[in-house]
């Protein structure tokens, strides 16, 4: 439970083929905690194995995204600190896990940026495959600040998506990005107005959900695959893939619904 009010750290809500998962420490801006990492971690790996889920929405409660971890905290100490370095590194991979899944899992994310987005708050909103942002939100790396090099993923995709001199500037600096600052970036996806933040996630989502998952799945891999593959690779890769999605129930609808001028119905098969 919650140590500072009653309420759960993470708050899941699956309707409608999508899986809104909402970081529930507003008090705190939703800094990271560990049953809130944990409570995620599960739900993610829910969400893999559940038909009912087509995309996942990750966004936070009140006035902030994520500030990253609980820095307060830190100051105060935990059972942490009595253990060696090996299992305190142990410890970080097994959060790191929320990362992990966010970019390899088979669905699509989207992070609903909704307010302040702060280290590794910012490394599982880079971990995502789609990222929209209300217009009051603010995005930094901070690690600098607090003397960390940075984790939750947050150098792979700044690097790839920045190259490398902006990438070590934002990690360096931690400047703030205004929402506008990151659309001309590249970090967000769309930026709206902050009430039609969550309306237009969930349309996003929906959309999705209702989409070829089998060739949104590979999608995600191929384009994955693009960052350290060469082309004749990717070329290759493509070849299988797209031969094999179509073979989907999916595929022959779309092929369907174009030929008769329809909206598609797909399945997820």
């Amino acid at each position: 439970m919650n140590p500072d009010s009653d309420a759960p750290h993470l708050l899941v809500d699956i309707r409608d083929g999508v899986a809104v998962l909402t970081l529930n420490r507003p008090e705190r801006l939703n800094a990271l905690s560990r049953p809130m990492i944990d409570a995620a971690i599960a739900t993610l790996e829910r969400c893999v194995d559940d038909a009912a889920v087509g995309c996942i929405v990750v966004t936070g409660a009140g006035r902030g995204f994520c500030a990253g971890g609980d820095v307060t905290a830190m100051g105060a100490g935990s059972a942490a600190a009595e253990l060696t370095l090996e299992q305190k590194v142990d410890r970080q991979r097994s959060i790191h896990r929320v990362s992990g899944l966010l970019r390899a899992m088979p669905k699509v994310s989207i992070a609903a940026i909704n307010g302040a987005c702060a280290g590794a708050g910012l490394g599982i909103a880079l971990a995502c495959d789609l990222r929209v942002a209300a217009d009051t939100a603010r995005l930094t790396t901070a690690f600098a600040k607090v003397g960390f090099s940075g984790d939750f993923g947050i150098t792979w995709p700044l690097v790839r998506m920045l190259g490398d001199a902006k990438a070590k500037e934002l990690l360096l600096l931690s400047e703030v990005l205004s929402a506008q600052q990151a659309l001309e970036l590249g970090l967000v996806n769309r930026v709206l107005a902050a009430d039609a933040l969550m309306p237009s996630a969930l349309d996003i989502a929906a959309r999705i959900a209702r989409g070829p998952r089998v060739a949104y799945r590979y999608m995600k891999q191929n384009a994955e695959a693009a960052a350290t593959e060469g082309y004749q690779q990717l070329l290759d890769r493509e070849a299988f893939t797209q031969v094999y999605t179509g073979t989907t129930a999916d595929h022959r609808e779309g092929v369907a619904a174009f030929i008769e001028k329809r909206e598609p119905r797909f399945r997820g098969g």
